[in-house]
């Protein structure tokens, strides 16, 4: 596995037939829905958490079809434990998504969700050794009545401490990662 941006991570290979079966697991009557003609091991483009990276795939030639199948041939690695529960008792909101990364690390840019009646969003951060928690909130709630309930979107840069490096950035409110999704263009999954 290797990103875009430098640095690489090597990772166990899963067998073709191993694949093949994360892909398969919707069968009509027993049988498979498409017929593979041919498998070949090449790579692929897949987002994550550090951006773009390209990982070995299985190609899987499909009857009727003029481009193969991809599917990530390497087992992914354990996500560390964030520092911190999912937030259950706070009202808070959700990181859209990952924008990018500056080319020192050292600050990250997320979509945060906001509404129509406050003055935008607010991401707080805590770095440990293994990840980068963001935490989303908005500012100066205001609450005069006449309040819609449309959800906005706004980019926030997060200045960090050290470099992100291979820590894992972490969403305070659903306890997962943030999604990656470079600007302007859908964030590649598999195709």
């Amino acid at each position: 596995m290797a990103w875009t941006g430098g640095g690489s991570l090597a990772r166990p290979l899963t067998g073709a037939d191993e694949a093949y079966q994360t892909l398969a697991g919707a069968r009509v009557g027993g049988k498979p829905r498409l017929t593979v003609t041919g498998v070949k091991l090449g790579e692929m483009s897949v987002a994550s958490s550090r951006g773009p990276a390209t990982v070995p795939a299985w190609l899987f030639d499909l009857k009727g079809y003029g481009s193969p199948l991809k599917q990530a041939a390497v087992t992914p690695s354990k996500l560390p434990q964030p520092p911190i529960e999912r937030s259950r008792d706070i009202a808070g909101h959700s990181l859209n998504q990952l924008v990018q990364v500056s080319a020192d690390g050292r600050s990250v840019t997320v979509v945060a969700l906001h509404g129509a009646c406050d003055d935008g969003p607010v991401v707080d951060v805590l770095e440990t050794r293994g990840s980068v928690v963001l935490s989303a909130s908005v500012k100066d709630r205001k609450d005069d009545g006449n309040c819609t309930k449309q959800l906005l979107q706004q980019q926030v840069t997060v200045k960090l401490d050290r470099s992100v490096g291979d820590r894992v950035l972490l969403d305070a409110h659903t306890g997962r990662p943030v999604p990656y999704k470079p600007p302007h263009r859908p964030s590649p999954s598999w195709s």
